[in-house]
């Protein structure tokens, strides 16, 4: 059985804090193409509507990892009437050469209304807590990932007893959740 894809995607980068790392902030072609769908992430002073490292400047890094609270998400492509799930995901946990403990769930809401999701209002189930990107100390570029799927109508979404004892090692396991038909779309 395929899995269903993702309706939309974003990806946004930061470098582990107190790490010296001589990279163009720039991304490769290959992470570049994983955005698509027209998902757009709100901080106070930074709007991510596409892949992109987080800049330096105005302590932005420092700022979504230690300063803001859980950013707005909206996605104007969203059908009013049905339900989405968010999650936001870290690939490269506890780092992008090691990545044992890869999709560190750091958000899980489900059962957001497409009408609310147009206007910025993740008004849904939160099942994971918004946790800020936070990549260990020295580990590099991590890449944390927004993920919107369309739900299923009557498929509850939940999470293992293991995925709630723990957020390493999240596989998405939702998916069984997720409608057959949804597709990706681009950023």
């Amino acid at each position: 059985m395929a899995v269903p894809g993702p309706v939309v995607v974003l990806s946004m980068w930061i470098l582990g804090l107190v790490h010296v790392e001589t990279t163009a902030d720039t991304l490769s072609s290959l992470d570049a193409s994983f955005c698509h769908g027209g998902l757009e992430v709100i901080y106070p002073e930074l709007d991510i509507d596409e892949c992109l490292i987080i800049p330096k400047v105005r302590k932005l890094r420092e700022k979504v990892s230690t300063v803001w609270k859980a950013p707005q998400v909206y996605f104007s492509g969203a059908h009013k009437r049905k339900m989405y799930v968010l999650v936001m995901v870290d690939p490269d946990a506890p780092h992008r050469t090691n990545p044992a403990s890869a999709y560190w769930r750091h958000w899980l809401v489900a059962d957001i209304q497409g009408d609310a999701l147009t206007k910025g209002q993740l008004q849904g189930t939160t099942l994971t807590d918004y946790y800020p990107p936070t990549p260990p100390h020295k580990s590099g570029f991590h890449r944390y990932q927004f993920m919107l799927f369309e739900k299923l109508p009557d498929a509850p979404v939940s999470l293992t007893e293991q995925e709630t004892s723990s957020r390493a090692r999240h596989n998405l396991t939702i998916l069984k959740s997720i409608h057959p038909s949804s597709t990706a779309l681009s950023i």
